[in-house]
């Protein structure tokens, strides 16, 4: 059984948005999906998934009688980049999550760091969708959680926003996937989503934005505990420093002067 996430975790900014919230027959909250994902038996693996520059697996995590489509992403299938280091982008895909989830926006599936056939990696709950839209179709009929997106891409200093990162489930929620590029400490945000360069920042974004600049000082924060584990702590601080100046700045960037769009762009 494949299923959506439903939660009621999200601050009253993100839902009067209006992001759509998935609905499941089972009701299942994100950290039920989430204890599933981590301590469920990876009963198969059914092969590799098609157009993935890393090694991806489709596999079934089972638990008692729930049964979820799963993507495990092991670090040790991770193709070397000159620019991030090596064995790393699982624990940049769940950062992403945990900062999602902080923030409220409900925008990344539910993300894990667990072992698997092929060593430790990221596995996150398989999106029913429509594979033949994207960004460039979805923005045919803008939605909120666009904006929502590209903030979150400038804070995370996404380096590979590309237009078939978007996924509209079956049930109509846009879900976003595909963060092992994120977190550097230089910049180097490369995204599709330019449409609200020099806009101002809407207040709903801006309120979540500062809950997160407040979680992230308190060293007691489970949240900041968690990506301590996960990035280095030069990551963390420029982490935090981009999304001060984001709110310094209170409108989203323009696009700079290096390449500012990722290749290829879906």
């Amino acid at each position: 059984m494949v299923v959506s996430v439903s939660t009621d975790l999200r601050p009253e900014s993100a839902a009067e948005a209006n992001i759509v919230v998935p609905v499941t027959a089972r009701g299942m909250s994100a950290a039920e999906v989430v204890e599933i994902l981590l301590t469920g038996e990876m009963a198969e693996v059914h092969g590799l998934m098609p157009w993935s520059s890393n090694y991806t697996f489709l596999v079934t995590v089972a638990h008692n009688d729930i049964r979820l489509l799963a993507v495990y992403k092991p670090a040790r299938g991770e193709r070397p980049l000159w620019d991030f280091p090596h064995g790393t982008l699982a624990m940049r895909e769940v950062a992403a999550y945990l900062v999602s989830e902080a923030l409220g926006w409900n925008l990344i599936p539910p993300t894990v760091l667990r072992d698997g056939e092929y060593g430790p990696g990221a596995v996150q709950l398989f999106i029913e969708a429509d594979f033949e839209q994207h960004y460039f179709t979805l923005r045919e009929e803008p939605a909120a959680v666009f904006a929502y997106v590209a903030a979150f891409d400038v804070i995370t200093n996404n380096a590979d926003r590309k237009a078939g990162h978007f996924l509209k489930a079956t049930d109509g929620h846009i879900w976003v996937v595909d963060h092992g590029l994120t977190f550097h400490a230089e910049p180097k945000l490369r995204t599709v989503v330019w449409e609200f360069a020099g806009q101002p920042l809407p207040e709903a974004i801006q309120v979540d934005l500062r809950r997160l600049q407040a979680t992230l000082r308190d060293p007691e924060s489970p949240l900041l505990s968690q990506l301590q584990r996960l990035i280095a702590p030069a990551e963390i601080k420029a982490f935090r420093q981009r999304l001060s100046q984001l709110l310094r700045a209170g409108h989203f960037p323009l696009p700079g002067p290096a390449r500012c769009v990722p290749f290829p762009p879906v």
